[in-house]
């Protein structure tokens, strides 16, 4: 196997294609973080991959190694318990920002709390894609949606606050950065605590078209245009992507 693809042996290639919509971000999520396992060395035997329900809660599925698929927003709890029970695992939790953010918020505050040692992947793409564009704790202000149709009135969670609040590992990246998002999951998966990389993605059908974009495509060109690069930062600012500074006090 050439070294380029080795990353697809965690993977259950068989379960390919994915049934994600064409021009989804999830898929480019999906491979970042095995070529981050890959390139990492990681033992399958030693990886449990951990998922809510949405879209981004199929990622387990697709995973060749012990994964769980757990109930809506209690992906961390699950996550937590499985570390608990044999800290020698490294538990990597998948899922999307209405599981984790949502109904999951709650456990997310305390994990952040606790400082627990797993790695937290979330697919953002600002929107329930799965249940037909509903808004999400991510969709930003005035956007419209299926459930606000003037506009979204409520402020976006601010997530970087809730993490580097009890100094754990934030990064942000983009599914446009594909190097900047594997060198995040990377940095996330070597911290000793718990460590959260928040992914914007894109969702066009459910999302993206709703708000003017008309292709993934055009999704990704204002990710590129519209997001620097900041690794040197202790607060990443609305436009910059970037893996903050901590420290282990």
């Amino acid at each position: 196997m050439e070294d380029t693809m080795r990353f697809k042996r965690f993977l259950k290639e068989e379960n390919l294609p994915t049934p994600w919509c064409p021009g989804c971000g999830n898929g480019q999520i999906l491979k970042s973080a095995c070529q981050a396992f890959e390139e990492l060395n990681f033992d399958k035997r030693q990886v449990v991959i951990v998922s809510g329900i949405g879209c981004a809660g199929r990622s387990a599925g697709f995973f060749d190694m012990d994964s769980v698929h757990t109930a809506h927003g209690r992906a961390i709890p699950v996550a937590e318990g499985i570390k608990t029970a044999n800290e020698n695992l490294k538990v990597v939790v998948l899922s999307g920002d209405g599981d984790l953010l949502g109904i999951g918020g709650n456990h997310l505050l305390h994990a952040t709390r606790r400082n627990t040692p797993i790695s937290i992947i979330c697919y953002s793409n600002e929107i329930y894609g799965m249940t037909g564009g509903q808004v999400s704790p991510t969709t930003r202000l005035n956007t419209k949606t299926v459930t606000t149709p003037e506009g979204n009135k409520d402020c976006p969670v601010n997530v970087q606050a809730i993490i580097k609040a009890h100094n754990c590992f934030y990064a942000r990246s983009t599914t446009f950065h594909l190097a900047h998002l594997k060198k995040s999951i990377i940095e996330a998966l070597r911290h000793p605590g718990l460590s959260f990389v928040d992914v914007i993605c894109q969702c066009i059908v459910n999302n993206g078209r709703r708000v003017g974009f008309k292709d993934a495509f055009e999704m990704l060109m204002y990710y590129k245009n519209n997001y620097k690069i900041n690794d040197n930062t202790e607060l990443l600012k609305e436009n910059e992507i970037g893996i903050t500074r901590w420290t282990s006090a």
